[in-house]
């Protein structure tokens, strides 16, 4: 059993992952920005955090991880506002990492994207090329930390229901089958209680490779 803490809390991965953590037997806190979110949060089993992390200090992000075993990072600024998605996907991802070292949390899941990094290769007239930006720099400075990360690389996300199977192999290309929101979420609980994927990339796109062998 952990105390984990989810960062953007009010996402669609999030309040997937949520339950699966909780059902298991975990503490979760999910931080969001908006109070008006908090029961549709506590429903899932976590307990909510009002706290935007676009505009919130290094101590207030340590402050608010404190007690944590780990941190999922899930949070993001949605597209279509270039200044927002630089402030929420690089900006508050790399003050959230220094707050983790800060509050002594070692354990810390990034959930990026399949492609990113500083090659992306995004044109820069592209409306994602803002996010491929933050993305690239906020994976790159997880990397060049002392904590004990994961970055997850799911391709293009889905709602559609989880098969609990992964293509672990998958690589950027435009016909890659999706990626179901509830995989991701199955992958990173995986991911939290599987210490062989710490200092590791985990790129995947659904596929047939059931989820714990995948990840081990």
């Amino acid at each position: 059993m952990a105390n984990i803490t989810i960062i953007g809390g009010h996402g669609k991965i999030a309040l997937l992952l949520a339950p699966l953590l909780v059902g298991r037997g975990d503490t979760v806190t999910s931080i969001i920005r908006n109070a008006d979110h908090a029961a549709e949060v506590e429903a899932t089993g976590a307990t909510a955090l009002v706290l935007d992390v676009e505009t919130a200090t290094e101590p207030q992000l340590t402050d608010a991880l404190q007690g944590a075993d780990a941190v999922v990072f899930s949070a993001g600024a949605g597209g279509g506002n270039p200044p927002r998605t630089y402030a929420v996907d690089r900006d508050a991802a790399i003050t959230s990492m220094r707050a983790a070292t800060a509050a002594g949390v070692r354990r810390y899941v990034m959930v990026s994207y399949l492609g990113a990094g500083p090659d992306h290769g995004v044109p820069s007239d592209n409306s994602f090329f803002p996010y491929a930006e933050a993305k690239a720099a906020a994976d790159t400075a997880l990397r060049a930390t002392d904590l004990d990360w994961t970055i997850l690389m799911p391709g293009a996300l889905t709602l559609d229901p989880p098969s609990g199977a992964i293509d672990p192999t998958a690589q950027r290309a435009s016909d890659n089958p999706g990626t179901a929101r509830a995989n991701v979420a199955l992958v990173a609980a995986a991911a939290l209680a599987t210490p062989s994927t710490i200092g590791k990339d985990i790129p995947f796109t659904d596929g047939d490779v059931p989820i714990a062998d995948a990840v081990r």
